[in-house]
């Protein structure tokens, strides 16, 4: 049976299986312990009088992060933790939201209301941001109908989409969309939500969000190639400027779906799960930008011992 201790004695092995560092993992314990007292006491649960698999609050945050981080199916999660299948999916859909709120004490969750969205983005010091969309697949409905509706057209599968918007600076996910299905465009989430922006705010944008022009907003999307035609030298320059700088936001992605229940297939089919772990993986994505922007904001003289 896997246990923390005897893993975070090797530090790779331990952000393989959880995504975090030793030290991020110790910075989250404290709000998750909270949480999960929180919980406790609002469920009125009874740990019962059995020895428990996951006694302490370091097991239980090892487990969930274990889960999102590596997602292997249910079975061979109990047999790496010593627990039936039955087990690991009640432990699952319990500590998931705990954790949701840990990551919210840690003031690392996405807002998820485009109308507080404008005040939300007034409050970081520089305007500039980037918006994308972020496929993932998921299984073959068994409707009919869903599977139409699930169906991109760009992924040639089933999938669900989400907009993102990120801080050019720290690559900081500010805002998460709602869950669609994958047939939903880009453009038409945008409409669908209505954003609307800081004055002389700067976005920056790919050709899938063609014709959204937020008010008082400047935007910036890669010229198009015309038709029997070519771009022009500036046009060209123009384009790799916009694709250098849209790098953050690929880096943003790329760190959501460093939890492998966001990049594979997801498996789980409880009602509302789909947007929850996608809210946690860009909260856990935020958890470890924001640790890591205080590690390089260290003032050295802080660490020279002081003359006495």
């Amino acid at each position: 049976m896997i246990s923390c201790d005897l893993v975070r004695q090797h530090p790779a092995h331990f952000l393989a299986c959880t995504g975090l560092t030793v030290a991020e993992f110790d910075a989250l314990l404290p709000a998750f312990t909270r949480a999960w007292e929180e919980y406790r006491k609002q469920t009125y649960l009874n740990d019962g009088g059995g020895k428990p698999k996951l006694p302490t609050c370091t097991d239980k945050l090892f487990f969930i992060l274990f889960y999102y981080k590596v997602y292997p199916i249910q079975s061979a999660m109990g047999a790496i933790f010593g627990i039936s299948q039955a087990q690991v999916c009640v432990w699952i859909h319990t500590l998931s939201p705990v954790l949701r709120r840990a990551l919210g004490i840690e003031w690392c969750l996405p807002e998820r209301n485009p109308a507080k969205l404008k005040d939300v983005l007034a409050m970081f010091e520089t305007l500039d941001f980037l918006i994308d969309g972020t496929e993932r697949e998921r299984q073959r409905p068994i409707n009919r109908r869903d599977r139409k509706d699930c169906y991109s057209g760009k992924k040639h599968t089933y999938t669900y989409n989400n907009i993102v918007i990120v801080h050019e600076y720290d690559q900081h996910v500010v805002y998460l969309s709602q869950t669609y299905e994958g047939s939903w465009h880009d453009k038409a989430i945008c409409d669908e939500e209505e954003y609307t922006f800081p004055r002389y705010a700067t976005l920056q944008k790919d050709r899938g969000f063609q014709g959204f022009e937020p008010d008082h907003t400047i935007t910036y999307q890669p010229k198009k190639k015309p038709k029997h035609g070519d771009l022009t030298i500036g046009e060209k320059l123009f384009n790799r400027c916009i694709s250098s700088s849209r790098i953050a936001i690929e880096h943003a992605i790329s760190g959501i779906k460093r939890c492998r229940i966001i990049k594979d297939i997801l498996r789980n089919t409880t009602l509302g799960f789909e947007d929850t772990v996608m809210e946690i993986a860009c909260a856990l994505h935020n958890f470890r930008q924001k640790f890591r922007i205080k590690e390089e904001h260290v003032n050295i003289f802080d660490l020279l011992p002081s003359s006495q």
